[in-house]
């Protein structure tokens, strides 16, 4: 199976190397020096790593045959991909990769049916999954602790305990409502 690894960002100095942005919660293992990468488009690889450091919090990397500032810049925007086994699972129990969680149906708590995963957004702040429920239309749900209690890979299936609002459009206010119920107040 391929994986996106990261996202060749803009060269750095003078001798080939790059940026990257990361789309690895392990990139030790993916993008270390040795490391042989399928690129998109097809055309700009395999690419070698032969370095990789991190400045002011960035991962840069150099690739091997890329010496100079302007090989580097013509690699800006290609994605590197990783072949990883499909049975193979993160470390870190609480994590999963991305191919383990598509196509899990959502439920709540109580069990009542949200849907099916069918894409997961990488944002900055936080994961988010793309749900498809029963009559077509999406729900977004964040990757959050809070919002995210289980997930069951045998069971095939992602709980939930959402907030009032999240899936539904019965979400209340609950200033407003208080208000109507307050006897005796004049404005």
């Amino acid at each position: 199976m391929q994986l996106v690894v990261a996202r060749v960002g803009r060269a750095h100095g003078i001798k080939g190397e790059v940026t990257v942005e990361v789309r690895t919660d392990e990139p030790e293992l993916r993008l270390g020096p040795g490391a042989v990468l399928a690129t998109d488009p097809a055309s700009a690889g395999p690419l070698t790593i032969e370095t990789g450091r991190v400045h002011s919090g960035r991962l840069l990397l150099r690739f091997e045959g890329v010496r100079d500032r302007n090989a580097a810049e013509a690699l800006r925007n290609t994605l590197l991909i990783a072949d990883v086994d499909p049975e193979q699972t993160p470390e870190d129990p609480d994590e999963y990769y991305d191919h383990q969680l598509m196509d899990l149906d959502v439920v709540t708590a109580d069990g009542t049916e949200v849907g099916r995963i069918t894409e997961i957004s990488h944002l900055p702040s936080q994961d988010l999954f793309i749900v498809e429920r029963s009559d077509g239309t999406e729900v977004l749900i964040p990757f959050v602790e809070e919002i995210v209690t289980g997930i069951d890979l045998t069971e095939q299936r992602v709980v939930i305990d959402p907030p009032p609002g999240l899936i539904d459009d019965r979400a209340e206010v609950a200033s407003a409502r208080d208000a109507e119920d307050t006897p005796g107040t004049d404005a």
